[in-house]
């Protein structure tokens, strides 16, 4: 199992940074960690429940918090704070960045939504 040996929240770029034991590094937009959260909100309970997240150009990543050796919980400014970020699975976001960011861009498209917050009057 690949690991994290660093993670650095970047505040100003909106990134979280990695630096895993195998020597690879990533660079994950907050966009990018609330979309793909591994919460049930957003993966569902099973294959095709998935919720496509809409509106979170804008997220910020609040909080990191620790749990035990095999996971972190992401806290984001809109509230969401259930999904338990795997240590493994930061290493395939990094890992598989490019295509599912397309892959979501075409749901999105597909789907006639749109990155942006909606504006609530």
């Amino acid at each position: 199992m690949t690991i994290p040996t660093e993670i650095t929240l970047h505040q100003q770029s909106k990134t979280l940074e990695l630096a895993f034991d195998d020597g690879s590094h990533g660079i994950l937009p907050f966009e990018f960690l609330r979309v793909f959260s591994p919460s049930a909100e957003v993966r569902g309970h099973g294959p095709g429940q998935e919720v496509l997240q809409v509106g979170k150009r804008d997220v910020i990543l609040t909080d990191i918090e620790p749990v035990g050796s095999y996971a972190i919980k992401l806290v984001f400014d809109d509230g969401h704070d259930s999904g338990l970020y795997a240590l493994e699975y930061l290493y395939d976001l990094c890992k598989y960045q490019n295509g599912m960011w397309h892959d979501y861009l075409e749901r999105l498209e597909a789907a006639n939504a749109s990155r942006d917050p909606q504006v609530k009057s």
